[in-house]
C-alpha cells in the first residue's frame, strides 16, 4: 500500500480534472444486503424498460471484474450545477454530454496517476455495469438520499458520478453510509409520478426522468407533463441540501445559447436535421426525435 501522500496526491489530480468530490474504497465484492435490495428491486420490476440494469450482475457486484487487478475504486463527483437553466430540459442536459467530458477529464487524469505511480486503470462514466452511487458513499465522496442520489456535503445531489478503477492500492476514506435526510420526505412528496419509495428506491415505471428519456412507445394513458419534456428535476429542486449550491466551473456543461433559445413550439417544429445540429455534442441524443415530439404533444 502506498503512503498517505500518495493519495492525497492522487485526489488533487482528479480534483484539478474538475472533480468537486474525490473519495477511495478498496476495490471488492458489495455487500450482500446491497445486492439482495437490488436484486428484489429488479425482479419487481421497478427498471421498467432498462433491461440492461439486470445483465451482468455479476460485474456490477464487484468491480474487479471489470479490471484484472483493481484494488482501489477512486470515486469522483461532479458539480453540473448550471447557470442558466430551461424550462423543458433537467439541468444536467443543458451542456455537452457528460459521458464524453468526464471520460476526457479523467482519461487525462489517470494517465497522470499511472505515470508517477504504476499501475493500470479503467475509467467509468455510466455506462458500464459498476454500483456508481454505491461506491460513492463507501469511498465517503456523499450519502444516498431517499430520492435515491448521492448527496455531496455543501454542493448537494446534482452531480454526474465516474470512477477511476486503479491496480494501485492506497487507504480507504472513511465510509458515509449515515442518514442525511433525517426524515425529510419533501423529494418524496414532490414526486409527481409518485415514484420515490422512502427508502433510496425509486420506481421507474412513474418516474417522469424514466418515462421521458428511456421509455419507448406511448406515454402512459392520462400523463400530462406539466414541467420538462426531457428529464425532471423535481425531486432535486426540493431537496434543502440543493440550496446554497452555486453553479459548475466546468465550462463545458454551460448551457448553450441555442438550446437555451429553443422554446416549445420551436422544438414542436424540429425536423431530423435541426435535431442532430442541435443536440450533436448533447446528452439528449439519448431521446430520439420522435420520443421528444412524443413528450412535447404531452406537455401543457
Amino acid at each position: 500500500m502506498t503512503c498517505p501522500s500518495t493519495k492525497e496526491d492522487i485526489r488533487r489530480i482528479v480534483l484539478d480534472a474538475g472533480a468537486c468530490r474525490v473519495g477511495f474504497a478498496a476495490a471488492g465484492p458489495v455487500g450482500d444486503s446491497t445486492r439482495r435490495r437490488y436484486d428484489s428491486w429488479i425482479a419487481g420490476g421497478r427498471h421498467a424498460g432498462m433491461a440492461y440494469l439486470g445483465r451482468y450482475g455479476d460485474v456490477r457486484s464487484d468491480p474487479r471484474l471489470l479490471l484484472d487487478g483493481a484494488a482501489t475504486v477512486i470515486s469522483c463527483a461532479f458539480d453540473y450545477r448550471p447557470s442558466r437553466r430551461h424550462p423543458l430540459f433537467a439541468d444536467y442536459s443543458l451542456g455537452e454530454d457528460y459521458h464524453d467530458v468526464l471520460r476526457s477529464r479523467l482519461t487525462a487524469a489517470a494517465e497522470v496517476i499511472c505515470s508517477r505511480y504504476g499501475g493500470l486503470t479503467r475509467i467509468c462514466v455510466d455506462t458500464a455495469p459498476i454500483r456508481e452511487r454505491y461506491w460513492a458513499a463507501r469511498a465517503g465522496v456523499g450519502v444516498i438520499g431517499l430520492n435515491g442520489l448521492i448527496i455531496v456535503d455543501g454542493i448537494g445531489s446534482k452531480v454526474f458520478l465516474a470512477e477511476i478503477l486503479w491496480t494501485g492500492e492506497v487507504g480507504p476514506d472513511p465510509s458515509r453510509l449515515a442518514d442525511i435526510c433525517m426524515n425529510c420526505g419533501a423529494c418524496v412528496r414532490a414526486c409527481p409520478g409518485r415514484a420515490l419509495g422512502g427508502d433510496m428506491t425509486l420506481d421507474a415505471r412513474s418516474c417522469n426522468s424514466y418515462l421521458t428519456i428511456e421509455h419507448r412507445g406511448d406515454l402512459p394513458a392520462g400523463l400530462s407533463l406539466d414541467g420538462r419534456i426531457y428529464g425532471c428535476d423535481i425531486c432535486q429542486d426540493v431537496c434543502p441540501h440543493n440550496r446554497a449550491a452555486g453553479s459548475t466551473a466546468i465550462a463545458e456543461f454551460a448551457p448553450s445559447d441555442a438550446l437555451m433559445a429553443l422554446d416549445i413550439d420551436a422544438l414542436r417544429g424540429l425536423d431530423a436535421g435541426a435535431y442532430r445540429s442541435l443536440f450533436r455534442h448533447s446528452a439528449v441524443r439519448r431521446a430520439k426525435l420522435p420520443q421528444l415530439l412524443r413528450n412535447a404533444k404531452s406537455r401543457k
